[in-house]
């Protein structure tokens, strides 16, 4: 009974102590065995060895893709230039992403990294086609201007994109806005306009100071004061840009001009020439409104460590200048379209260098994205007199056009011819369109907007900020 109740095995007796047990196989060693048995049938290991010779192969002796190793170059400079926006630097991390392809062209198989960028003054002449080139870029633009010399409808046609802001705003008011560069071409840049209002075109630059320091405040407001004749928008204007770009630690780049030359006593004029400008003349308050803003700006960059640029422009001509602004290209060609005479003023033996607005906005784009303060003469050293200039407009407009002298207007200066070779060696930069191809554009253009036989009144973009 005893026996019953600790064993149960129905008819089997229980087995012998000892007699013909062995121990159960551990499971790891039968999976362990079955995969090697596996393996080794049908020579599954040698095809496996020869699979794996082969794709060692390919990858050691396969051409490297250019796009990939451009993309890993990307993925590194993308999440720095992110982290850095606010704190100043971004520039530096759109520079790691184009470096070496100037006005932002980058490799095949990248994607260039959007700025944020402000042109002040962008609906102007040389504004609207600086902003074209920058949309096309695929930035992010928004244009500050007061339309005193600029014209909705030179960017009418970008309306709707979400990348483009049109903001109506006088520079010399300041202005809160997150950007990555500014361009400062905000100014009246023609004779009849500044000449018009000489002290808003001086006060411009100073606002853009006075919003951010209290010694700028307190010298240029008693220099204001003391000097009503101090050009409003170069002074103000380009002192709330700059205290701008120093609050949301921006690029700079200020579009200065030739006249800062005066009427030179150096020909060609290079950029170390400092000039031979009347302070007290008609046109002082653009000359002397301009030196006064390379001055702010090269202070800004000494005293607050900012990141400017300086682009002294030389005459420039081109589709979407104003019909009536003074200007020698486009006052021969109005009046030549017109049937008038055209006005030579003096002996018409005052030379002048013309170059088209497309050259202008190339070199202004590798200025701002160059390593290089400035300032840099940007012109066409083709030298032209007066009555050269006439001759050239009646051979694309009318060989019966007239020609009529008048006496000449007050500082007028004789001679005006750029030195480019710093442009050339550091911004690799020079024009590509002479007056002769570039003149008949510029009156189609003028042909469309004075007699409306077109109703697409934006030609094909090209980009320029002319002086007089």
């Amino acid at each position: 009974m005893g026996s019953e109740l600790i064993y149960r095995g129905h008819d089997a007796q229980p087995p012998a102590s000892g007699a013909g047990y062995s121990p159960k196989p551990e499971k790891r060693m039968l999976w362990l065995s079955r995969a090697l048995r596996y393996l080794l049938r049908e020579q599954r290991l040698l095809f496996l060895l020869v699979g794996m010779a082969l794709a060692a192969f390919v990858l050691a002796f396969a051409p490297a893709s250019p796009a990939a190793s451009g993309g890993a170059r990307l993925m590194i400079a993308d999440p720095w230039a992110t982290a850095v926006r606010h704190h100043g630097h971004n520039h530096r991390a759109a520079s790691e992403v184009t470096s070496g392809f100037v006005g932002g062209k980058v490799p095949l198989g990248l994607k260039r990294k959007g700025l944020r960028i402000v042109v002040t003054g962008g609906a102007g002449f040389v504004g609207s086609h600086l902003v074209d080139r920058l949309m096309a870029r695929g930035d992010s633009v928004i244009v500050v201007d007061n339309f005193f010399t600029g014209r909705k409808q030179n960017v009418m046609h970008h309306y709707g994109n979400p990348n483009f802001e049109l903001i109506r705003h006088d520079v010399v008011e300041p202005l809160l806005l997150e950007v990555d560069q500014i361009y400062h071409l905000a100014c009246p840049a023609s004779p009849v306009h500044y000449k018009f209002n000489p002290v808003k075109t001086i006060i411009s630059f100073l606002s853009s100071l006075l919003s951010d320091s209290a010694l700028f405040r307190g010298s240029f407001v008693l220099g204001c004061l003391l000097n009503p004749t101090a050009h409003k928008t170069n002074v103000v204007g380009t002192l709330n840009m700059l205290g701008l770009a120093k609050r949301v630690g921006a690029r700079f780049l200020l579009t200065s001009t030739s006249e800062v030359y005066g009427d030179p006593l150096q020909h060609p004029q290079v950029e170390t020439y400092w000039g031979n400008v009347n302070p007290i003349g008609v046109r002082s308050c653009y000359d002397e409104g301009k030196r006064t803003a390379e001055t702010l700006t090269m202070d800004y960059h000494r005293a607050a460590q900012l990141e400017v640029r300086i682009a002294r422009i030389f005459n420039t001509y081109g589709p979407r200048m104003c019909i009536d602004d003074g200007r020698v290209v486009s006052n021969f060609v109005a009046q030549a379209l017109r049937k008038e005479p055209m006005t030579v003023y003096g002996d018409g033996k005052q030379t002048r260098s013309f170059q088209y607005v497309s050259d202008l906005v190339e070199g202004l784009m590798r200025l701002m994205e160059g390593e290089h303060v400035g300032p840099f003469n940007l012109g066409n050293p083709g030298e032209f007199t007066m009555l050269e200039l006439a001759k050239v407009v009646q051979e694309t407009i009318d060989p019966n056009a007239s020609i009529e002298f008048r006496p000449n207007t007050e500082d007028d200066p004789h001679k005006r011819k750029p030195d480019i070779t710093r442009a050339k060696e550091l911004l690799n930069w020079q024009p590509q369109i002479s007056l002769r191809q570039g003149l008949p554009l510029m009156v189609s253009d003028f042909r469309s907007r004075i007699f409306g036989d077109r109703s697409d009144a934006n030609p094909t973009s090209a980009t320029a900020t002319g002086s007089s």
